[in-house]
């Protein structure tokens, strides 16, 4: 019998791993990975032969499956992907992209031991916040700093830190759900201490804090409602009010910025949002925000504040828990060195990049795409441009929109419609866009260049397209 002809029975463990065609396998994958997928691969020959005697493939068409299912078992599901969905900032897709000079001091620091803890004039222990600290000073006119892995951590440690078995009041108006179903409220149950709530949901005034200061008080706090707006009748306290009765009661005012502005971004015409180093003016003791928002860095949560209360958050054990590690500082330094050079900050920037892109070039992009993606689709979709508006994501600036192009793709039913996002989605660089009103729409905001996209396009699997 031939490799090509049917096998009589299933075979045995043993006698696929002695075979020619498994040896290169095993070189590839090791022993232990093709023994282990194999054995899954020979029960599921198993069950078929006891329903039906003919159902046993070839030698070569096992192996083939054998190496199929090692490809997958060894393949990463974390991958590159192409977000057309008009959301700049995107949870779900990563956040902020980071420059390649970034990149290449985190692969620098990553690749090699380095002084993260050492301290290389004394030669003894060191800080690693003092790494960035000093940066992020000069960037925000705060006293002192420190970093943990994101902004709902930071939240964490400054309410365990401050308010551990004490009150905190914070208006009703700015409990507000990070994301994930993370709730201000429930961080703050799990920091330990007691909220409570003061105002109303749509109106909050000084008084209402001021009443709800007591001698278990430990701090008042804002929360930037930065993925929410409520608008109408409505009344919001202002930070330095807010930092002024504090300070009258001897109390820190903490606020937590969420999104975390470093620059005026109406400068680039964009939405205003506050500054963390306007923040710091206003008068707040404690500031909280995210790296990889609107600062366009590393996923992590950054505290500024006054040095004595920073160094009372840095003395919390949970702080070694939250700790970020040599890359995101690496990660973090070269973006905060952006900053320094403000004038040409969008052009090294990927997130303001994509923020204050021009129409023009966006236009540019789409009409480069459509005689390419017209004759792929042409028997299965109709493919049009149309004026559409991003949004920058991740809670910031949400009622805000940002006009763009985008490359619309009809198809002749709904299923035909999910089927073709699926085959995009399903393409060596996967491409996401968003259905909408009927539409598949790839919002171009976030794309830079056409060529691979298009040179992927032979790749698409159209048979699920018809229906």
């Amino acid at each position: 019998m031939t490799s090509s002809d049917s096998l009589e029975r299933p075979p045995s463990v043993d006698k696929i791993l002695s075979s020619d065609a498994a040896s290169h396998l095993i070189e590839r994958y090791g022993r232990s990975s093709v023994t282990q997928v194999l054995r899954a691969v020979l029960e599921s020959l198993r069950q078929a032969y006891k329903a039906d005697k003919n159902s046993l493939p070839s030698m070569d068409t096992l192996i083939q499956d054998l190496e199929l299912r090692l490809e997958e078992h060894a393949g990463f599901s974390l991958k590159r992907i192409l977000n057309l969905s008009g959301t700049v900032l995107h949870t779900n897709l990563g956040r902020a992209l980071l420059p390649q000079d970034v990149l290449n001091t985190v692969v620098e620091v990553a690749s090699n031991a380095t002084n993260l803890e050492y301290d290389l004039d004394s030669g003894k222990r060191g800080d690693r916040d003092t790494h960035i600290e000093s940066l992020i000073c000069n960037l925000t006119g705060a006293e002192a700093a420190t970093v943990v892995n994101n902004n709902a951590a930071a939240v964490l440690l400054v309410l365990n830190t401050l308010g551990h078995s004490k009150e905190v009041p914070v208006s009703r108006g700015e409990l507000v759900e990070i994301g994930g179903s993370f709730r201000i409220p429930e961080i703050m149950s799990r920091s330990g201490c007691t909220l409570v709530e003061v105002g109303a949901t749509n109106r909050t005034h000084l008084k209402d804090y001021r009443d709800a200061i007591s001698a278990n008080t430990a701090l008042l706090m804002k929360v930037h409602t930065s993925n929410y707006e409520i608008r109408g009748f409505t009344n919001e306290v202002s930070p330095s009010e807010v930092a002024n009765l504090a300070h009258d009661n001897n109390l820190p005012f903490v606020n937590d910025l969420g999104s975390g502005s470093l620059i005026d971004l109406t400068k680039f015409g964009l939405p205003d949002e506050p500054t963390v180093s306007s923040a710091i003016k206003a008068g707040a003791d404690v500031v909280t925000f995210s790296g990889d928002k609107l600062l366009g860095g590393p996923q992590a949560g950054i505290i500024v504040g006054t040095r004595q209360l920073i160094q009372e958050i840095k003395a919390n054990p949970m702080k070694r828990a939250l700790r970020v590690d040599k890359m995101t500082i690496a990660a973090l330094f070269e973006i905060l060195k952006l900053y320094e050079d403000p004038d040409r900050l969008a052009q090294h920037l990927p997130t303001l990049r994509f923020l204050t892109r021009p129409l023009e070039a966006l236009n540019t992009l789409a009409n480069n795409l459509l005689d390419p993606l017209s004759s792929t689709l042409g028997n299965y979709a109709e493919v049009s441009i149309v004026d559409v508006e991003s949004q920058i994501g991740s809670g910031s600036l949400p009622l805000e929109r940002l006009q763009s192009k985008a490359i619309c793709i009809k198809a002749k039913s709904d299923s035909a419609l999910r089927a073709l996002a699926a085959s995009f989605r399903g393409l060596p660089l996967p491409v996401i866009g968003r259905i909408h009103d009927g539409t598949l729409l790839f919002d171009l905001r976030t794309m830079e260049d056409t060529a691979e996209f298009i040179d992927q396009l032979n790749h698409l699997d159209l048979s699920e397209s018809t229906s």
